[in-house]
């Protein structure tokens, strides 16, 4: 087996990526943030002092995507035609989903993570036990392979 991430000295090293062909990619991942239904509350009702919680979570998910090749040390600076957040509000946590075309999988959990660690800044004054769990992918299309989670 090669290992494609190291140089001839087994360090770490970026991958050539010049010769890949353009196709068209999309990902989907999902995660939440779990809190105190209070917190929750809140939010609904637009009392977070730091504002619009799931607003400003949609813009820093999108941010995130966007700076994925910046965060992930061996992730290249691959252009995104498109990246959406969405939120799905429950009685204790906030489902984040994240689509993303182009670029792919790490910019989808990437975009992921960084809404739910923007609702957590946003909403660390009243409630240090939030948690951000079970960060996926749950479906890519395009390159190489495709994968779908069961």
């Amino acid at each position: 087996m090669e290992f494609t991430h190291f140089n001839e000295k087994g360090r770490a090293r970026m991958v050539d990526v010049s010769e890949k062909n353009e196709t068209q990619r999309r990902a989907i991942a999902r995660g939440y943030i779990q809190m105190n239904p209070e917190t929750i509350k809140m939010i609904n009702e637009g009392k977070m002092k730091k504002g619009d919680v799931l607003s400003v979570a949609q813009v820093g998910g999108i941010c995130g995507a966007k700076k994925t090749w910046d965060l992930i040390p061996m992730c290249h600076n691959i252009l995104l035609t498109g990246a959406d957040i969405s939120f799905e509000v429950e009685e204790d946590r906030v489902w984040i989903e994240a689509v993303v075309k182009t670029g792919v999988e790490m910019e989808a959990l990437t975009a992921v993570s960084i809404a739910a660690l923007t609702i957590y800044d946003m909403c660390k004054a009243v409630d240090k036990h939030m948690i951000i769990g079970d960060v996926k992918l749950v479906e890519k299309t395009g390159g190489k392979s495709d994968f779908r989670l069961k």
